[in-house]
């Protein structure tokens, strides 16, 4: 089975998820691309079985990479296994507030874009201050400080749990026809 796995990245976290994503699916004996978003525009989606995307959430938004590729990939995506990988601090908690929001950001982005993803997991991303501008760490300090208020607001912390990720990789794939085939 050949499987793209496309992100979209701004602090560099979902860039390492899809990296462990495409290790995860070329350990499991099937043909993997990994290809940032960016990069992707013209990309012919008939070459391969099935796609993981990932994105982050920044502002209430997606990367406008993600949603680009997406809206212009919309008919050719809803017509292939799919798992999109939604990664942000707010999967990192349990308030239901926030757990809406995500809802409606995802709502929002179908929407926009006319592909409604098949699977999607929201992934917890990362803290980290040490790659943020000043008034980006300012923000990001009040959102940790409202979901994480034990945090060291000076460390860089991931949030990612990459066990519960692998295993919901692994549950997908085995959903896909002819996954027991590489």
């Amino acid at each position: 089975m050949k499987i793209l796995v496309a992100y979209a990245s701004t602090d560099g976290q979902t860039r390492k998820i899809g990296r462990a994503v495409a290790d995860w699916c070329a350990d499991a004996g099937h043909a993997v691309e990994l290809l940032p978003l960016a990069d992707a525009g013209d990309i012919d989606l008939s070459r391969f079985d099935a796609v993981v995307l990932a994105a982050s959430v920044h502002v209430g938004h997606y990367q406008k990479a993600l949603t680009e590729f997406c809206a212009a990939h919309a008919a050719a995506l809803g017509a292939m296994p799919d798992l999109f990988l939604s990664v942000s601090l707010a999967a990192a908690g349990h308030n239901a507030e926030d757990w809406q929001g995500l809802e409606k950001i995802l709502a929002d982005f179908a929407a926009a874009t006319g592909w409604t993803p098949n699977a999607v997991e929201q992934v917890a991303g990362a803290y980290k201050p040490s790659q943020y501008d000043v008034f980006r760490r300012f923000v990001m300090r009040r959102i940790l400080a409202s979901r994480d208020p034990d945090a060291d607001p000076s460390a860089d912390i991931e949030y990612t749990d990459w066990a519960a990720l692998k295993q919901r990789l692994v549950g997908w794939i085995d959903t896909l026809p002819g996954a027991g085939r590489s």
